[in-house]
């Protein structure tokens, strides 16, 4: 049996990486990061040109997923997935391979947002890129919300926990067989 891809959707600061490093350890599951990949190649602040570089990192970040949801071990895919094109494209990918996905939507209030960005500004963590208070500005027009046919589990980023489900599992063949809450997912079968 092939492992469930958990997919992250999130603004910056609303807990997507503490709710990926939970469910690696819950589930368990591989987790992937690109903020983590871009900061061990290119430090804390990468330039534009080592941005330029970010979907060379995640194609081949997803392509070493896919072989592990293969296998049969879970994925936490760290991404944020920002705009429809780019769920688009991972859900193409992972129902192509055949692969069940869910996908979380993690938010928290926006004071919050403000609050953690200045907290992790101002004792950056050893894996993570810096991200100063006005690019939360410069950021929300390249965020776009989810279309209301976009399935997806709330999270709730203040206090990482389920609000609710709107179904959350993806409708590919692999997923139709039954519905599975996230939490009850096991990987490496």
């Amino acid at each position: 049996m092939k492992g469930t891809a958990h997919l992250l959707y999130g603004f910056v600061g609303v807990g997507k990486t503490t709710f990926a490093r939970r469910l690696e350890r819950e589930l368990p599951a591989v987790r992937y990061s690109h903020d983590e990949w871009m900061h061990a190649l290119y430090g804390p602040t990468p330039s534009a040109d080592d941005f330029a570089r970010l979907p060379q990192l995640q194609d081949l970040l997803r392509q070493h997923a896919v072989r592990i949801l293969e296998l049969g071990c879970d994925v936490v895919l760290d991404e944020g997935y920002w705009s429809r094109e780019s769920r688009d494209k991972i859900r193409g990918l992972l129902e192509d391979a055949g692969v069940r996905y869910v996908l979380y939507r993690i938010t928290c209030p926006e004071a919050e947002i403000k609050r953690r960005v200045s907290a992790r500004t101002r004792d950056l963590p050893a894996d993570s890129l810096w991200i100063g208070d006005a690019d939360i500005q410069l950021f929300k027009p390249r965020f776009e919300p989810l279309g209301p046919d976009e399935e997806h589990v709330d999270i709730d980023g203040t206090q990482n926990k389920l609000l609710e489900t709107t179904g959350g599992v993806s409708k590919s063949p692999a997923n139709r067989k039954r519905h599975v809450r996230p939490a009850r997912v096991s990987a490496c079968r």
